[in-house]
């Protein structure tokens, strides 16, 4: 059965605007259902702007197919990886401060980004190698004996799959001056807050891709952002 997603729409804003569930949910509820409804609503916008722009082949613009590569050639994804601080050993003043001046960063913000933490495995094999090294070398039986005891520490935690969270603050547009001036603004922002932030690098953004898309499986393609 084929669905009018205008009708969708409309639909999901009577409900969300004119009806009487948002009033008879609990606090929870309300929130879910607010959330959910308005995405649907905007969600269902993007489909009806495709659906009317492929069936709209009859114009001296790009075809849809252009348009869509287009589209996709243009935008582009960065952003800044965030260096995890432990505030929690700092005095309460210290602590109070660094959070007052992160609602700061976050509140100057005036674009759409998102907040992602990810997981990356720790990679200490060369590090291994190199205490190897070092251990095949000494003569001296208690530095053998502390060596040792390091190497069975590194290869316990290659063996429990020991993992780095880390942090990112991402944003998409079309024009690398504004990504620029978006990431320096951030750096400095964070720093003012204490905190060290870095552009993301083609690394970082793989690895994102690997987290969510790939289920932490490595892949092998290109770019992601040049």
């Amino acid at each position: 059965k084929k669905i009018d997603l205008q009708t969708v729409r409309r639909d999901c804003s009577d409900l969300l605007e004119l009806s009487d569930l948002l009033n008879i949910c609990s606090y929870n509820e309300r929130d879910f259902y607010q959330e959910r409804l308005t995405f649907l609503i905007e969600q269902t916008g993007y489909y009806i702007s495709a659906a009317e722009l492929i069936g709209n082949e009859e114009t001296d613009q790009d075809t849809p197919t252009q348009f869509i590569d287009n589209l996709f050639n243009k935008l582009k994804v960065s952003g800044v990886k965030i260096m995890p601080r432990n505030i929690f050993i700092l005095d309460p003043g210290t602590q109070s401060a660094i959070i007052s001046n992160l609602k700061t960063v976050y509140n100057v913000i005036d674009y759409e980004f998102w907040i992602i933490a990810a997981d990356r495995p720790v990679d200490i094999n060369v590090y291994l190698s190199e205490l190897q090294v070092l251990y095949n070398s000494s003569i001296s039986p208690v530095q053998r004996k502390l060596i040792s005891e390091d190497i069975e520490k590194g290869n316990m935690f290659i063996k429990n799959s020991v993992v780095d969270t880390e942090y990112y603050l991402l944003f998409k547009h079309k024009e690398d001056e504004i990504i620029q001036k978006r990431i320096r603004n951030l750096i400095n922002n964070f720093a003012s807050a204490g905190l060290t932030a870095v552009q993301t690098s083609n690394d970082d953004l793989r690895m994102i891709l690997d987290n969510f898309l790939n289920g932490g499986q490595t892949t092998t393609f290109g770019t992601v952002f040049a």
